[in-house]
C-alpha cells in the first residue's frame, strides 16, 4: 500500500491546534511525564476550560513545584490547581 502526502490543491493544508479540553490535559500530562526530577506516574491530570487540577502523590515538595511549574508552561493554560501530596517512603 503506498501512501501520499496529505495536499490540498498542491498545498500542504493548514493545521491548527485543537481547543478541545483533552488535548491540553494530554499535552499537560506528556509535559509532565518528560520533566526531569519528577516522577509523575502517580500524578492525574484533569482540566476544565484552561485551568488544570493536578492531583495525586510524589516524592518531595520539590517534585510538586517541578510539575506545578512544568503545567503552567504549557501554552493555553491559564490557571493550575496543584493538589499534589508528598509521600513519605517507609
Amino acid at each position: 500500500m503506498i501512501f501520499k502526502k496529505r495536499t490540498f490543491y498542491g498545498d500542504e493544508p493548514e493545521r491548527q491546534a485543537t481547543e478541545h479540553p483533552a488535548e491540553l490535559e494530554r499535552r499537560v500530562a506528556h509535559l509532565l511525564a518528560v520533566t526531569p526530577g519528577l516522577d509523575a506516574a502517580d500524578v492525574t491530570v484533569t482540566g476544565k476550560g484552561n485551568t488544570i487540577l493536578l492531583a495525586g502523590f510524589v516524592a518531595t515538595a520539590a517534585e510538586a513545584s517541578r510539575a506545578e511549574a512544568a503545567a503552567r508552561n504549557v501554552q493555553g493554560v491559564a490557571e493550575v490547581i496543584n493538589r499534589i501530596e508528598t509521600v513519605v517512603a517507609k
